[in-house]
């Protein structure tokens, strides 16, 4: 018997004088190459045509290879739509109640800046016992927490004041978003500083070129706000205040200050242009409510809903609630306009200042139905009529809209954007 190395040499076809003897491994990759699998093939799938890729029967083609970084699948295409100042969620299409980070909405006055880590530091003075600076590597130092919350611009909704504007849930309700938020407690770094009595309100500051600035009472921002580092898991984006940000859970979007650069504590407001001429509700008589921070109970259907279209029979209505007072307690659906209300079921979980999905089982009959929602948090607060909103606020304000959302779904089953 011949030993692998004197096996019977196979020709080749070569038109050489001479032929070299071909031993089994040559064989073999040989073999391979002749059954259409190329040694490249083997070790790196992805390299395999976009045709191959997708082939009808894909347990018949290697599958790719890991990647650094995941990517989403090429047939999704969910997108923000974007304006020069921010970019809006598409509710309509998303599930369960996190927000993916390339999709959480965005709000930036004057550009998105980008910042070396290394050489971002924190600043906090004014009426404290010993001013002090932190870098990125300080801040990770101390004991994080992680808490699920949303945050909402209190722009949101606010074109719906004049009447029915956005076309989709994405248009009319996309300034807000849900994450896993991560960082330290504000009162375990202001600590460090040492809090003087006198201290009554704080003056944050981001880096961005709009130097945006908000006064916030010192006593409200000390319960729970976060100096957040990381969404989702991994590092803040840029758009979302990479490094930092200050996170205040259940406020206003414009308060949870990104690119966080100064916190200065003194004994009143400080008046910036973004509490003055901005971010003020003007009421009925020509006065404007100020420094109204907190983000009252609301709720959106955000299917069926606007730009899509039903079938008659069952479809199960899916939404959306929230508070920034806390937990949402109950959801109610009307099919008839406000009519008649039935209580939804709330998926868990059910959290504080964070989004809660709600579900109501309904068999549409082909006729005309006006749906809505509403709901109450656990301080009582249930969410207003359109009508009894504008009869206490009047319709000159552009902030803190959360009247009830009306879709209309036509006999044709399209569903459109209503007031009733």
């Amino acid at each position: 018997m011949n030993s692998p190395d004197q096996e019977k040499p196979i020709p080749s076809n070569r038109e050489t004088p001479e032929e070299e003897p071909v031993g089994r491994r040559t064989w073999l990759t040989r073999a391979v190459s002749a059954m259409g699998l190329s040694a490249a093939g083997l070790i790196a799938p992805s390299l395999l045509s976009a045709a191959e890729q997708n082939h009808s029967d894909p347990t018949r083609v290697p599958g790719r290879t890991p990647s650094p970084y995941g990517s989403r699948a090429s047939t999704e295409t969910a997108q923000r739509l974007t304006t020069a100042t921010h970019s809006l969620t598409p509710h309509q299409v998303l599930h369960g109640i996190i927000t993916p980070s390339a999709l959480h909405f965005e709000r930036h006055h004057n550009g998105v800046p980008m910042i070396d880590p290394d050489q971002h530091r924190l600043l906090i003075h004014g009426l404290v016992e010993r001013p002090l600076t932190f870098s990125m590597n300080d801040l990770m130092r101390f004991p994080s927490v992680t808490r699920t919350l949303f945050i909402e611009c209190s722009g949101n909704s606010g074109k719906e004041w004049n009447g029915p504007t956005g076309k989709t849930v994405q248009d009319t309700h996309g300034l807000m978003s849900t994450s896993e938020w991560t960082g330290v407690p504000l009162m375990t770094v202001l600590a460090e500083a040492g809090i003087k009595p006198e201290a009554a309100w704080v003056l944050a500051e981001g880096s961005d070129s709009a130097a945006m600035t908000r006064s916030l009472p010192l006593a409200e921002v000390l319960k729970d706000a976060l100096l957040c580092y990381a969404q989702n898991g991994e590092a803040l984006r840029p758009e979302q205040g990479y490094p930092l940000r200050l996170v205040l859970p259940g406020w206003e979007g414009n308060t949870c200050i990104k690119w966080l650069r100064r916190l200065k504590l003194g004994t009143a407001p400080f008046m910036t242009r973004e509490e003055t001429s901005r971010y003020t509700d003007l009421m009925p008589d020509g006065t404007a409510r100020q420094f109204t921070f907190v983000m009252e109970a609301k709720s959106v259907i955000t299917g069926p809903s606007g730009g899509q279209r039903i079938e008659p029979g069952f479809t199960e209505i899916r939404g959306l609630a929230w508070s920034g007072r806390g937990l949402v307690k109950t959801v109610e659906v009307s099919t008839d306009g406000g009519r008649t209300w039935q209580p939804a079921h709330l998926q868990g979980p059910v959290l504080p200042q964070c989004h809660t999905r709600f579900r109501f089982s309904w068999s549409w009959n082909g006729e005309e139905a006006i749906l809505q929602s509403r709901c109450a948090d656990e301080t009582g607060y249930v969410q207003p009529t359109r009508a009894a909103l504008v009869a206490a606020r009047g319709v000159n304000s552009s902030y803190h809209y959360n009247a009830i959302q009306s879709w209309k779904v036509d006999r044709q089953g399209q569903v459109t954007n209503v007031q009733v």
